[in-house]
């Protein structure tokens, strides 16, 4: 892509993962809260590109979103228990003036970070811990409606339909990655699930990348590394956006 991209939670762990491995690979606009301190800046990425607004300001989003090509939006309150008043204003309305702002500035793609918060129900009593072991066939593909396990879910599981009426009503090409457990370095060693859903740096860069590069319509995918332990289904990325892990938490074990 040689357009510019927009990045709304720059300065979040999953937007300094793809920082650290796609810095000189994009002309980044950046976004966020608070202006990010010059270390967190990897070299290449422009500091006069950087935004520093509230997610849920219109017009400064509108304004970093004209001539760029797609934007990720990461922007929000990561918290699981926030409570709704937070994840209504930060998390629901902040990504629907996103999507009305990549819309109106003509932009192609969003790539929109949803959470595997947004189906954590079906991890039931009666599932686990098998569900987490690598000989387990239960596995989630995205095809499955959202049964959140907080309020952070379901506004996370609203940012995906969000996305869906725009593609819709306004042929915004959405990708949504359900995220899984993304932690720098070794995955939690010491529990199964944190192994079966963990996605490292170097695989959430790429995972974005694809998002940039590939070609799609409206999808849902889940963002984990390719680990022997997983009840997250990782084909549907590899089918339509190229998603190549390289990482697998079984290697730490």
């Amino acid at each position: 892509m040689d357009d510019p991209v927009l990045l709304t939670g720059a300065g979040g762990r999953v937007g300094q993962a793809i920082l650290r491995d796609l810095a000189t690979e994009y002309d980044w606009r950046l976004l966020d809260r608070e202006s990010l301190p010059r270390e967190r800046l990897p070299e290449g990425v422009d500091r006069d590109a950087m935004y520093v607004a509230d997610v849920t300001d219109y017009e400064t989003v509108r304004e970093a979103a004209e001539g760029v090509g797609a934007v990720i939006h990461l922007a929000g309150d990561p918290r699981p228990q926030a409570p709704w008043d937070s994840v209504l204003r930060n998390n629901i309305d902040g990504t629907q003036k996103v999507f009305q702002a990549a819309v109106d500035a003509g932009v192609e793609k969003v790539a929109f970070a949803s959470s595997n918060h947004a189906v954590g129900a079906y991890e039931t009593e009666e599932r686990t811990p098998e569900m987490y072991r690598p000989d387990h066939a239960f596995q989630l593909d995205g095809t499955e409606l959202p049964r959140p396990s907080n309020l952070y879910g379901v506004s996370k599981a609203a940012g995906e339909t969000l996305g869906r009426y725009y593609h819709d009503e306004h042929g915004l090409s959405v990708v949504c990655v359900r995220i899984g457990n993304l932690t720098r370095g070794h995955p939690p060693w010491d529990y199964e699930r944190g192994q079966a859903m963990w996605l490292s740096y170097r695989d959430c860069a790429h995972l974005f990348d694809r998002c940039l590069e590939a070609d799609y319509g409206y999808e849902i995918v889940y963002g984990i590394s390719d680990n022997d332990r997983k009840y997250y289904s990782i084909d549907r990325a590899r089918d339509v956006l190229g998603y190549e892990p390289q990482d697998n938490s079984a290697e730490f074990e």
